[in-house]
């Protein structure tokens, strides 16, 4: 009862809060973002006593303004955010406790070092976020309205997610794992991961599954990421295209993605295998942007709103997609009508913009060794981020830097100092908080439970976390 009525004491608190700041302004008008809902037209700021604040650019401070502005997004999220009574780990302990090990079975080869390199980034040392909210919604819709169906149909499908589809003898698909001294489908059939959901877990093997494909979906995409950004390090260990070398980090990230296709397909739900194949398409289509962002195609010299909004979509292609799309797939998958996945779908596309912003700010505020990879990575890989984006409205001379992709001598301190002594960082704070916000309201609908707390303070912790 306490823990209910602190979720419903609080949201208030944060409604307001993104209420009286303004996500964001812009110099000229133009029509609404559509992926953030945000209309994008110059509006004076006022503070909570109503005065006036100016949005034109401000004069050179010295570095106190720095503190400043990092003290004010601070206050922000204490204001924003509540003490938390409930791990939502531990409503799925169960389930994610299992994870890792369910997932290295999938990813297991004949080929040694194709089975190394394959489970480098799956390791328990990840924080696995993506896999919990995929648990944690399909638990939040559980009790949920339901479409009319057969109701041994989900359960079937469940029995049969280690089945191939196709004859073994065709597939030519060797994991040792599975395939051992009884026939697959046998080794299936008493798999104890394929009995229908209880009334315990109230999560069927089905969703588990799903939640294992979206973690390899996002290892893959973070070992090819990795190559495109030469990284060094990834989770305070050596990346893995400088562990393996990057022919080894691409083939190995092809061959998650296709054990994750593969296992997608035994789900056999053609609308969950629709949104999951997009998500694919939709990181290589965000990575094209971002590598193309900059360079003179996109933006000119001048601030344009046209920049966030691209920026914006980029983000909701790299960052947002996967986990938007895994929890309607969650949604799916349990049956839900389509309004129940549609808001699923909501709260996962605000959640990932939410966290991408964090991770822009991050970048800015905390150190390499607390990060667990370089700090101020974005400007050296030429990314003009929500940061940079937001301080450009202040300081036109960052609109070359950013064409150029800060390529000069000099250009990443100079664009790191306009960004310390612009509001660049308090308003990407605040525009996390906004899409924070929409993704807890998104599962307003939903009837109470620990699943749905649980996918309401993983939205208010993004925003204070340090890595």
């Amino acid at each position: 009862m306490q823990t209910h009525i602190l979720r419903r004491s609080t949201l208030p608190v944060l409604r307001s809060t993104v209420a009286a700041n303004r996500a964001y302004t812009t110099a000229q008008s133009t029509g609404p973002c559509v992926l953030c809902s945000h209309n994008l037209r110059s509006v004076p700021r006022t503070s909570s006593s109503g005065l006036r604040i100016s949005t034109r650019p401000t004069p050179r401070r010295h570095t106190a303004s720095w503190s400043a502005t990092l003290t004010k997004a601070s206050e922000l999220v204490a204001e924003a955010a509540p003490s938390f009574t409930l791990n939502p780990a531990t409503i799925v302990a169960s389930e994610m406790k299992m994870l890792t090990k369910n997932i290295q079975d999938l990813l297991s080869s004949g080929h040694p070092s194709l089975d190394k390199v394959a489970k480098y980034y799956v390791r328990s040392e990840g924080k696995h976020l993506r896999p919990l909210v995929v648990l944690l919604m399909a638990r939040a819709t559980y009790n949920c309205p339901k479409i009319e169906q057969d109701g041994t149909k989900r359960d079937s499908i469940s029995a049969s997610i280690n089945i191939p589809i196709s004859s073994p003898t065709i597939l030519q698909d060797f994991n040792p794992t599975y395939q051992g001294t009884e026939p697959t489908s046998m080794r299936a059939a008493v798999d104890p991961q394929t009995t229908p959901s209880d009334i315990t877990t109230q999560i069927s093997p089905s969703q588990k599954r799903l939640a294992e494909i979206t973690e390899m979906i996002h290892a893959a995409s973070l070992l090819h990421d990795d190559v495109i950004d030469n990284a060094e390090a990834r989770r305070g260990n050596p990346s893995g295209n400088l562990a393996f070398g990057n022919k080894m980090a691409i083939l190995a990230g092809d061959f998650l993605l296709g054990r994750a296709s593969v296992a997608l397909a035994r789900l056999r739900d053609a609308e969950v295998v629709e949104l999951l194949a997009t998500v694919i398409a939709n990181l290589v289509e965000g990575e094209f942007m971002q590598l193309h962002n900059g360079a003179g195609e996109t933006i000119s010299e001048k601030y344009s709103p046209s920049a966030f909004d691209y920026y914006i979509q980029k983000t909701y292609l790299k960052s947002a997609s996967l986990i938007s799309k895994s929890c309607r797939a969650a949604a799916i998958l349990g049956g839900s009508t389509k309004e129940i996945a549609d808001a699923a779908y909501l709260y996962g596309k605000n959640l990932g913009l939410s966290f991408q912003l964090v991770d822009d700010l991050l970048d800015y505020t905390i150190t390499s060794q607390d990060l667990g990879k370089p700090a101020q990575a974005d400007l050296k890989l030429g990314l003009a981020t929500a940061p940079v984006l937001f301080a450009w409205e202040q300081y036109e001379e960052l609109g070359p830097l950013i064409v150029r992709k800060f390529s000069e001598p000099g250009d990443v301190e100079k664009a790191l100092a306009l960004v310390q002594r612009s509001n660049g960082l308090e308003r990407t704070r605040e525009l996390a908080a906004s899409f924070s916000a929409k993704a807890i309201e998104a599962i307003s609908i939903f009837p109470d439970s620990e699943a749905r707390e649980g996918l309401e303070q993983i939205a208010r912790k993004g925003l204070t976390r340090k890595k």
